[in-house]
């Protein structure tokens, strides 16, 4: 049976006809080798260069003086990433000029080299004494903005502008590019007005730069300038425009320009789709994202990534995970930033076996080793309770960035084993200072994570003046968590008048914070103030600010089983009921009494124990004992803060139980082991 021609490039086609010494004089005359060689570079055709090469060694026009060969050799090794080869080829020729040295130089930029790239250029001056021409600087200049060799850069500039080139429009961009990366927006603005004639690439430029660089104001300067000079927008600016609305969070002109890109002739390409997709993500027009993403005819792993991310981004964890699995059985094959953007999705669910399976896959796909990927499982893993297997992926990872040290060090933090945040959770005062002033003798300046530290540090030791004292004294805008934090020492610390006058301001900075009505609720109920609660609960529905109902819910065999406070609607809710009523009568003799002083004071006494007893996280827990090996650690998640009795039953059931509890709430990872604590009772 005959099997149909392969496709094949139309040249590529002629490819055996210059190794036949004869060829039929009716044939079209085959392409040269130059061509072959220039079209193997362009499609990166390895294997069929390296046959031209074989024929120019064979016919003998590979010698040191041939230097129109070599170089197409250079460039064509250079564009297949064999920079080993193309520099053996360039340092065998005995002439060089300047075609050997653009080619070579921009293999090296292509793969990163970008230090390589500055040294042959100055070897090409110093060493063959080559005039360098606009190519040769627009590589260069390019390869400074990369490395950050803002200097070499410099002195590139001062050299174009004494030849002239700087008037070549590639040249301009290039140093508009990196001027808009390196240097202020008043210089980059000098730079532009310097030379007359401004085109799109030249927009493009700035645009790219100042986003790259966070200068989000000047990227909307940049815009009205472009709009007012009426030039023809391209893909790329709608790249860039995209992606400044994404950053100011600008929804309104997101829309208008989507509008306007729809009536222009802009072809909407994956790389135009994705930044209108991210633009929406980070806007928070989800629904938005998703009608962009389906309506393209196709969706590659970066179309697939980028609405996954507009998931995540707006808390839409479990979809975003359902998203990943429809990409997967779509046939897109995920990368590394796909994965990442799913394992914290993960980690925003606390889904362990879910994290453990995205790990698996991310080995076998051989992506573990990306340090976006690494961050991401440290995320995931710190998050989900398993801080033991955050420290190995930690340990494990061949690089580390400032994001990998950071999500380790909160992960630390948020178990009580961060180094400020040790400190105060162990009261170390003196100990916790002199590692802040440690921060700003090592010239690392503390962010304002750091400050709330020393805030709870302070508060936890009972010492609310100089709490509040330091809250004073630092140039520091204190956010809501942190007056929080020292609302809440004056909860556990019964100061309620203080507590009343910070409860006030925080709901003066945010009147919708639940957490603040709710701390302010329970401080008056501690204190018998039952006119208080009733005031606060009649703000709360005056305002339409309802709490949260609590819920905990613990994994179990690949399955999330979750309690609300006294439901019934679990299908074993009757044994469970019977589990609790079991531990709490263990723990009796222990010291185990029902905390119910903030329970509504116009329930009876008896109706407040039972509201008490089962609660969501005391159910999860009471389930977990039930269904897990007596050896295992019983992990819950659960949405609000501990109440006081939950956190003492939990302490007590550690102990009768011979387990490790890992709760965590609102506020921080409970480790209950043999009746204690990791919070030392302060959270």
């Amino acid at each position: 049976m005959l099997k149909p021609p392969r496709k094949t490039h139309a040249s590529l086609s002629y490819a055996p006809c210059i190794f036949k010494p004869n060829i039929s004089h009716s044939a079209p005359p085959p392409p040269d080798a130059i061509k072959l060689l220039k079209l193997s570079a362009n499609t990166k055709s390895l294997k069929f260069g390296k046959l031209i090469h074989a024929h120019l060694i064979i016919s003998n026009r590979t010698t040191k003086n041939n230097a129109l060969e070599t170089n197409s050799l250079i460039n064509f090794y250079a564009k297949c990433n064999e920079l080993f080869i193309a520099r053996k080829l360039f340092d065998s020729m005995r002439q060089r000029n300047v075609v050997s040295w653009s080619a070579l130089m921009t293999g090296y930029l292509h793969m990163g080299f970008s230090l390589e790239v500055i040294r042959l250029l100055k070897d090409m001056v110093s060493v063959d004494a080559i005039s360098p021409n606009e190519y040769i600087f627009a590589i260069a200049l390019a390869s400074c903005s990369d490395s950050g060799r803002t200097k070499e850069g410099q002195q590139c500039h001062c050299y174009v502008l004494k030849s002239g080139l700087v008037f070549h429009q590639y040249v301009r961009n290039a140093l508009l590019h990196m001027y808009s990366k390196y240097f202020s927006f008043q210089e980059v603005m000098w730079i532009w007005n310097l030379v007359p004639g401004t085109d799109i690439f030249s927009y493009n430029s700035v645009l790219s730069g100042l986003l790259e660089n966070g200068y989000f104001k000047e990227g909307l300067e940049v815009l009205r300038r472009m709009v007012s000079d009426h030039v023809k927008w391209d893909s790329v600016t709608y790249v860039n425009i995209f992606g400044l609305c994404a950053c100011l969070k600008y929804l309104r002109m997101g829309l208008e320009l989507h509008g306007k890109m729809l009536i222009s002739d802009v072809e909407s390409d994956a790389y135009v789709s994705s930044a209108m997709i991210n633009m929406y993500g980070k806007c928070g027009d989800v629904l938005s994202a998703r009608r962009v993403f389906d309506r393209l005819q196709s969706q590659n792993v970066v179309l697939w990534t980028a609405i996954i991310a507009a998931y995540f981004q707006n808390g839409c964890f479990e979809d975003a995970l359902k998203l990943f699995s429809k990409m997967k059985l779509d046939g897109a094959r995920p990368n590394e930033f796909t994965f990442a953007v799913t394992l914290n999705a993960s980690a925003g669910l606390s889904a362990i076996s879910c994290g453990l399976l995205l790990h698996a896959c991310t080995e076998k796909s051989g992506l573990k080793d990306y340090l976006t990927v690494g961050n991401a499982l440290i995320n995931m893993y710190a998050k989900s309770g398993n801080i033991p297997a955050a420290k190995n992926v930690f340990s494990d990872m061949t690089s580390r960035d400032t994001i990998s040290w950071n999500a380790m060090i909160c992960g630390y933090s948020h178990h009580g084993l961060g180094v400020l945040s040790a400190c105060s959770h162990l009261g170390l005062v003196q100990e916790g200072l002199y590692y802040l002033n440690l921060m700003k003798e090592s010239s690392i300046v503390p962010g304002l994570a750091h400050y709330t530290c020393i805030v709870g540090l302070l508060s936890k030791a009972g010492r609310l003046d100089d709490a509040w004292n330091f809250m004073r004294s630092m140039p520091v805008k204190w956010d809501v968590v942190a007056w929080r934090t020292l609302l809440n020492a004056c909860h556990i610390h019964r100061n309620y008048g203080f507590g009343k006058q910070i409860a006030e301001w925080i709901i003066e900075m945010d009147p919708n914070d639940v957490g603040t009505y709710t701390l302010l609720s329970n401080m008056y109920a501690k204190a018998k103030r039952w006119d208080g609660v009733v005031k606060i609960r009649k703000l709360m529905r005056d305002k339409n600010i309802k709490k949260e109902p609590g819920a905990s819910w613990i994994e179990i065999r690949n399955v999330t089983h979750i309690f609300v406070a006294e439901e019934t609607k679990h299908p074993e809710h009757s044994e469970i009921y019977e589990k609790v009523k079991e531990l709490l009568t263990m723990i009796k003799p222990l010291g185990y009494v029902p905390n119910i002083g903030a329970v509504l004071h116009d329930v009876e006494d008896e109706q407040k124990d039972h509201y008490l007893s089962y609660h969501s996280e005391k159910l999860a827990i009471a389930y977990g004992l039930m269904k897990t090996p007596p050896e295992a650690p019983i992990i819950v998640m659960k949405n609000l803060r501990m109440c006081d009795d939950c956190h003492l039953a939990v302490k007590l059931i550690s102990k009768v139980a011979n387990r490790m509890i890992i709760v965590r709430d609102a506020n921080r990872f409970h480790h209950f082991q043999e009746g204690h604590c990791s919070c030392a009772d302060y959270w």
